[in-house]
């Protein structure tokens, strides 16, 4: 096909109905079927993050065999045909060509990152501006280098990792996203107290507030582990077992060691912040929180997760109606029509 005649590489979520085009695709479901006279053929799922459209192989197809011996389920094509949505069958395909991707499709944008959502930010920069907050607001040397070192350490799977498996900011940079937010407002919660509470002593703590507020979650970097090429990470076995907060326990305590001057009374006092933000036992907290600094991480933590919760229930849901479909970590329907 020469160059003026080849058709135009759309996302397969914006193919219009009669629309002839190249598109990337993961692979999501992969059938072997049998006409009535016996011959056989495959339906199949492709996928992006917007829509899922069937494609049919049947036996004299010129990759009915490639099909049947090497297309595996998680894995990335690109396909070549006209798009259609069929009454009773939904999205479809017509596929004149369909190929797993090449390292050369890079060239043309491919990337499996476009198959899981993502982050409205860029995770570069998130990250930066993480590093910029201890850099900022950590004024103890020892506890503000032991922050950076795991933000350093670890910088590749945070860029990545979602705020949690899929209760909130279940996205890739979503810890990120979550921990900027809490880190900002744990701030302003701590100089609102310290301001109303001047005879606390000891003063409250706010380096120790910053640190626990960037690192409380630190054990996601543990407890989630990548899965297939295009899907997000979930707990591995040790995150099953464990759980992110005593990860985070062990994350913090062996990186402590490399940071010979860090007090060791704050070292216990951000490990306790860690351990128990969640503040309940049927939240997952181990211990009840013994010190004001994990109020205030809790809450910003808290409410940051539930807002993040309640947007994304509120600006995705079509259901008819002034009420959203009931949420199923919400555990109930969201006011959606309002005037005011």
């Amino acid at each position: 096909m020469s160059k003026a005649n080849k058709p135009p590489l759309v996302k397969l979520s914006e193919m219009r109905p009669g629309q002839a085009a190249d598109c990337f695709a993961q692979l999501a479901e992969k059938t072997r079927g049998q006409t009535r006279d016996g011959k056989p053929f495959y339906s199949l799922r492709f996928r992006d993050p917007r829509r899922t459209a069937s494609v049919m192989v049947w036996a004299d197809s010129t990759f009915f065999e490639e099909c049947q011996a090497e297309w595996a389920v998680g894995g990335f094509f690109k396909l070549r045909g006209t798009y259609a949505e069929h009454e009773k069958y939904g999205p479809q395909v017509d596929a004149e060509q369909v190929r797993p991707v090449q390292e050369r499709d890079r060239e043309d944008g491919f990337t499996e990152l476009d198959f899981v959502e993502r982050s409205r930010f860029d995770p570069d920069a998130m990250l930066a501006d993480l590093d910029a907050l201890a850099v900022a607001e950590i004024k103890d040397a020892p506890l503000r280098s032991l922050v950076r070192k795991l933000l350093i350490d670890h910088a590749a799977e945070l860029k990545l990792l979602p705020g949690s498996a899929r209760h909130y900011y279940p996205f890739a940079g979503g810890w990120l996203e979550h921990t900027l937010n809490v880190t900002r407002n744990a701030l302003l919660l701590a100089d609102r107290y310290a301001a109303q509470f001047p005879d606390l002593h000891p003063p409250l703590n706010r380096d120790l507030v910053a640190a626990g507020a960037v690192l409380h979650d630190i054990g996601r970097v543990k407890e989630l582990e990548s899965g297939p090429p295009g899907q997000l990470p979930r707990p591995g076995v040790g995150g099953e077992l464990f759980g992110h907060l005593f990860l985070g326990y062990d994350l913090i305590r062996s990186a402590a060691r490399d940071v010979p001057d860090l007090n060791p009374e704050l070292l216990d006092l951000l490990l306790h912040l860690v351990v128990s933000h969640l503040r309940l036992p049927e939240w997952g907290s181990p211990r009840l929180p013994c010190i004001p600094e994990v109020l205030i991480v809790h809450h910003a933590d808290d409410l940051d997760a539930k807002f993040e919760m309640y947007a994304r229930c509120l600006t995705r849901d079509t259901a008819d109606g002034p009420f959203t479909d009931r949420d199923p970590v919400l555990g109930r329907p969201l006011l959606k029509r309002r005037g005011v």
